[in-house]
């Protein structure tokens, strides 16, 4: 089972940066949103291939055509937050506003209940468990927030699991989808998303990709831009992780593509057998 997801927010939205912390500082920025959305949806049509598309609510607010076009080519409309802000550095009662929000200005673009959600920077981490029972009692029935393990803004390293999973809290249940990991070295490493998409050769993504029964991938619009611009701040190391691989990604995507069977999270949730998953007690 091989889930292709998407993560809509724009290419200045890298996590924890100064420069572009703040929406009143996106304002000044070039939109590059639509054509990077555009250049998605035409590898999926020729493919053939539905994803889910975890949507920021003030992309939804900002660029609502981009949001239906999504929706009208048959994709899964989820969220993934108003303005990009770790769970982890809000309290409770900020998520579940924040959460609120984000639903009905998606759930109002689609015409449906927004089931789905992805956490930035996949900030449900031990200390912010109570994000699940929030989640459910939105009406929240599918979670892929769990990166079972290290990372520079989350990350969930003593996860029990990262496979297709149950969290039960406060009596009620979610299906999560964890990021999928290879155990390499004795290291957990990731393959499916991002930056290690980017950065690995593509013959190492398709030899995991075929070996591994369970794949999510994460991708996002500025993965498959090489024209967007260096942001000011960041560091030698973030410069090499936000912009090694743009020129090769969007062929390497293609390829992946191509050669192997993706579907959206809906699709997996009526394909997994839940009878035999692991439930994670909150």
């Amino acid at each position: 089972m091989r889930i292709l997801t998407f993560d809509i927010e724009e290419w200045y939205h890298l996590l924890e940066l100064e420069s572009v912390s703040r929406p009143e500082q996106w304002e000044k920025l070039e939109p590059r949103l639509e054509a990077n959305t555009e250049r998605i949806l035409a590898m999926l049509e020729e493919s053939g291939t539905k994803a889910t598309f975890f949507v920021m609510g003030w992309i939804a607010r900002r660029s609502p055509g981009v949001i239906r076009k999504i929706a009208d080519s048959g994709h899964e409309l989820g969220v993934h937050s108003w303005d990009h802000r770790l769970i982890s550095q809000q309290s409770r009662e900020e998520f579940r506003e924040d959460l609120k929000r984000s639903c009905g200005e998606v759930g109002n673009l689609s015409g449906k209940p927004v089931r789905m959600h992805r956490a930035p920077g996949f900030s449900i981490v031990p200390k912010t468990l109570w994000a699940f029972e929030e989640l459910i009692r939105q009406g929240i029935t599918a979670d892929a927030s769990i990166f079972p393990g290290r990372r520079a803004h989350g990350g969930f390293p003593s996860f029990p699991s990262d496979r297709p999973c149950i969290i039960e809290a406060a009596g009620m249940r979610l299906f999560e989808f964890p990021i999928n990991t290879v155990g390499i070295l004795s290291q957990k490493l990731v393959f499916s998303g991002g930056g290690y998409f980017r950065l690995m050769p593509y013959p190492v993504i398709r030899f995991y990709t075929r070996i591994n029964s369970y794949v999510m991938s994460y991708f996002h619009p500025r993965d498959f831009d090489p024209g967007q611009k260096l942001l000011p701040g960041l560091t030698p190391i973030r410069i090499f992780k936000s912009y090694y691989g743009l020129h090769s990604s969007a062929h390497k995507l293609t390829q992946l593509l191509n050669e192997f069977e993706f579907i959206d999270v809906a699709a997996a949730i009526n394909q997994f057998d839940w009878g035999k998953a692991f439930v994670y007690k909150v």
